[in-house]
């Protein structure tokens, strides 16, 4: 005989498992007051999916807008990373003008000087020999032209014969020759003019210390010797001398963004640094391609006042392109990311509802996007709300 006070409930499987009739009637209870409920509720008041699409209520579109899709004209601007140098139309790299040892060095890295400030001493024998050199060149040739101008006098007297005072004028030119040679070597041994001057005057010359001097007026960017070591001459790199009121951004460019970046473009420069960003303009595009990163190498002159970038800081370059380009643009408020990142927005359909439809982002422009693939013009989507969409969609 079956329990009154329960049911025989029968599976899928054929399985029999026995509720009691309390749980029963309480199930039975739930299900009819929803359905009482539902038919009492206005179908304004609720929104729904229609199939993988959202639908909302008339009241709840009113807080979403929507926006059409067209084509617009635009500026692109390229984001990309860079290296500051220093500007090499305005850095000389000061080579050793003399042998020997270096005796002292007379400035620090970041030294401001003017040209011919010295930079280093050096116990060169190349200097001293210039020195002795040019006494002796100078010398010879006052003498030289002392007897050449007697020999004239005497030639008008007949003193002498025509050989005699055309050889006396040879040995006079070939004198004041060799001691011009010698003034040019004393000069690009950087010897101090007033060296030279008390040789000319037959004062006598104190040994004369060999200074490397700087060419240039400007900052000291760069050291490269130490006390001690053996300079040769026309070739032993010392210093760097730059100014540093201009300075290069060279920064990478890859594949299509190459094609919107011309020479004249401005760019922004951001150190990241507080508001310290720059201004400048890309004056040199590379003609080569990295083999290593196969990136094309773009170079921006930028203004550097106070000397803020220093080189090899890594900064971020913004290249805004003067060639106009054609696209879609959004608004970035209607882009919103799936659960895999990947970037979609809400499209409005025939029937009123909403479909995702994912998308591809191009160039920022200013709080646009521009897209790649996704949408054609005529499109609406939604811009904002979108949020609120996507919640009721997956419901």
């Amino acid at each position: 005989m079956q329990n009154s006070s329960s049911r025989r409930v029968s599976a899928a499987d054929g399985t029999v498992t026995v509720a009691p009739a309390a749980a029963v009637l309480v199930l039975a209870v739930a299900v009819m007051t929803f359905t009482s409920c539902s038919s009492r509720t206005d179908s304004n008041a609720t929104a729904s999916v229609t199939g993988s699409n959202a639908t909302l209520t008339a009241t709840q579109r009113e807080h979403i807008q929507l926006y059409t899709v067209k084509s617009s004209k635009f500026h692109r601007t390229i984001e990309t990373m860079g290296v500051v140098d220093f500007d090499n139309d305005q850095a000389t790299s000061v080579l050793a003008p003399f042998s020997g040892p270096v005796s002292q060095l007379l400035v620090s890295l970041g030294a401001q000087v003017k040209e011919g400030t010295p930079l280093a001493a050096v116990e060169s024998p190349d200097f001293a020999t210039a020195i002795s050199t040019y006494r002796k060149a100078l010398a010879t040739a006052q003498t030289d032209r002392r007897l050449a101008d007697l020999d004239k006098d005497l030639l008008e007297h007949h003193g002498v014969s025509q050989r005699e005072a055309d050889q006396a004028e040879t040995d006079a030119v070939s004198a004041e020759a060799d001691r011009d040679a010698a003034l040019r070597a004393l000069v690009s041994l950087q010897v101090a003019p007033q060296t030279i001057n008390d040789i000319e005057q037959g004062r006598p010359v104190a040994h004369a210390a060999a200074f490397i001097r700087s060419p240039v007026a400007g900052t000291v960017v760069e050291k490269l010797i130490t006390p001690g070591e053996l300079l040769q001459a026309g070739t032993t790199p010392c210093f760097t001398v730059a100014n540093l009121s201009r300075v290069w951004v060279l920064a990478q460019l890859f594949g299509s963004d190459l094609t919107a970046v011309s020479l004249g473009d401005s760019a922004r420069v951001l150190t990241g640094i507080g508001s310290n960003d720059f201004s400048g303009k890309v004056d040199n595009v590379s003609a080569l391609v990295d083999p290593d990163t196969r990136a094309v190498q773009v170079r921006v002159v930028v203004e550097n006042p106070g000397d803020f970038l220093k080189k090899q800081m890594y900064v971020r370059v913004l290249i805004q392109a003067r060639q106009e380009s054609t696209g879609l643009l959004i608004p970035v408020s209607a882009v919103l990311r799936d659960d895999e990142n990947l970037p979609f927005v809400y499209v409005a359909q025939p029937d009123r509802s909403f479909a995702r439809r994912h998308i591809t982002l191009g160039y920022r422009v200013g709080e646009q996007y521009d897209i790649g693939a996704g949408l054609q013009a005529g499109d609406q989507i939604v811009v904002t709300g979108g949020i609120f969409v996507q919640f009721m969609q997956t419901q």
